[in-house]
């Protein structure tokens, strides 16, 4: 719970430092061009036949490593599809015992991440879905419901902060005074999984936050799914080099989206006429599409792993 200093605090740098982008075009973009980043999957052909699991499996015994063998310091060559540890997998079966819903993730983001501009397509554009390989139509399947779903941690603006802020909801989805987003979401959704996909805050307090935000989650028996972002706002990356930090401390799956755009012009991102001032944070049509790609076989990973499914 922030005290009324950081409150203040919060409204000054959520309008400052937020990114929020017009609604993307979602039509179909390929992706196997040579500008697709490694670990990124190129797209097959249509596959009609996918097999949908028929109920939560037992983790297989295959095992997974017990940390994440990656030096923070080099966060950049990280691959783009997280390293998925043992602790996740302790995570998901305390979740499982808590009655945490199998089928279902969240999204902590701002509004880059809202479904319209992010995995929704993959509910509601058959023929995105429909691009897609098989194991990924079958978490597709798997996880829908969760996609095109608007939530209290899902919002134009969302960083760190504003995620254990309770008048950010404002007292919408059935959220109540006494509760922050993430308390909210974890009531009314009941994810196994969280993307956590947010900008910056204010800079001194950003991994006070999110050290918070990961507490939270890991004793709700919730996996963490922590991810870089595109821009450098802050002109050193100490952001994305302290969430790194954070994935290899708490051993949780790390999505390096930095990644997945690195090989595209200016990694993807453009200038808003109307928002100058904020430089390039927004992503161009073809970033938006390994954004949501990236997320997706990210999403796919960690699950597989902690489940063993096949």
């Amino acid at each position: 719970m922030l005290n009324r200093s950081s409150s203040s605090l919060v409204v000054l740098f959520l309008v400052f430092l937020a990114a929020c982008t017009a609604v993307l075009s979602v039509g179909p973009i390929a992706l196997s061009t040579p500008t697709a980043p490694s670990g990124q999957a190129s797209l097959p052909p249509a596959a009609t036949d996918v097999l949908i699991p028929a109920a939560p499996l037992r983790p297989a015994v295959t095992s997974l490593p017990a940390v994440i063998p990656l030096d923070p310091a080099n966060w950049k060559s990280w691959p783009v599809i997280p390293i998925v540890p043992e602790h996740a997998r302790q995570i998901y079966l305390l979740g499982q015992s808590l009655g945490n819903d199998p089928h279902a993730f969240s999204v902590f983001g701002d509004c880059q991440s809202e479904p319209d501009a992010f995995m929704g397509v993959y509910e509601t554009d058959p023929a995105a879905l429909a691009e897609l390989p098989r194991d990924l139509q079958q978490t597709v399947a798997w996880f829908t419901g969760s996609f095109n779903r608007l939530s209290p941690t899902l919002r134009g603006g969302t960083t760190t902060g504003a995620l254990l802020w309770p008048q950010w909801h404002e007292n919408k989805y059935t959220c109540t005074i006494y509760e922050s987003p993430l308390q909210c979401e974890l009531r009314i959704h009941k994810p196994t999984f969280v993307i956590i996909h947010v900008g910056t805050h204010y800079e001194n307090r950003n991994e006070q936050y999110m050290r918070s935000i990961l507490d939270q989650l890991i004793a709700a028996g919730v996996v963490p799914i922590l991810a870089t972002k595109a821009d450098d706002r802050e002109l050193d990356d100490h952001v994305n080099a302290q969430y790194a930090r954070l994935a290899v401390e708490y051993k949780i799956p790390f999505w390096n989206f930095w990644a997945a755009v690195d090989g595209l012009p200016n990694r993807g991102l453009y200038t808003r006429p109307d928002a100058a001032y904020q430089g390039d944070l927004y992503l161009t049509e073809q970033a938006a599409a390994f954004h949501r790609l990236s997320a997706l076989q990210a999403l796919d990973a960690v699950w597989r792993a902690v489940t063993g499914t096949n």
